[in-house]
């Protein structure tokens, strides 16, 4: 991962959002990502549902795979982003479309060409999030119902990620109704392609 400091981003009058993404991944790993998933069948989507477990927030921001599975379209390719899986996931994870290359995630700089590499991100509030909107890659973000002060209130967009797309729970600890809007939008980006 590298920084794209030009001055106008470093300058004393910078507005928000910034005009473009601050981070940029290495081309030679987003590459060797893209010759390694090969042809997809539709629109790659990169995943990361839940966080580190000890975060004093987790159990509002992550979702445990069973659940957050009901988003899964065949319309997509699906790629786990994230290094490490909880243990109750593991099975679900095996028998599910959902790609898992954590082995081959050695650090941010691999994870950041992953995150290049696919057309969308769909991530709880984790640093997979965080890192794909400094990319300035598309990012669908889920959130809690008292979400992260970061994001604000009654807004789907952020004002310190332009790419990035926020999915809110209406109801407290309800993941059913985003999911099935993370669902429907992923068919019709899919329906979108030719």
């Amino acid at each position: 991962v590298s920084r794209d400091w030009s001055s106008d981003v470093c300058s004393s009058d910078l507005t928000i959002p910034a005009p473009h993404a601050y981070l940029s991944s290495d081309p030679e790993r987003e590459a060797g990502w893209r010759e390694l998933l090969g042809p997809g069948r539709g629109p790659r989507v990169g995943l990361a549902w839940s966080g580190n477990p000890v975060h004093k927030n987790d159990h509002n921001r992550s979702i445990p795979f069973a659940e957050f599975a009901h988003a899964l379209t065949p319309a997509c390719d699906f790629i786990s982003l994230q290094k490490e899986h909880r243990d109750a996931d593991l099975p679900l994870l095996a028998d599910s479309a959902v790609r898992d290359v954590s082995a081959l995630l050695h650090d941010f700089t691999d994870t950041a060409a992953l995150c290049a590499a696919v057309d969308v991100v769909v991530a709880v509030d984790t640093s997979i999030a965080h890192l794909a909107g400094a990319l300035g890659r598309p990012v669908w973000i889920l959130l809690p119902y008292a979400a992260d002060w970061r994001w604000l209130v009654e807004r789907s967009d952020s004002p310190w990620y332009p790419s990035a797309r926020l999915y809110r729970q209406q109801l407290g600890e309800d993941w059913g109704e985003v999911l099935a809007r993370v669902r429907a939008d992923l068919d019709a980006l899919a329906g979108s392609r030719p």
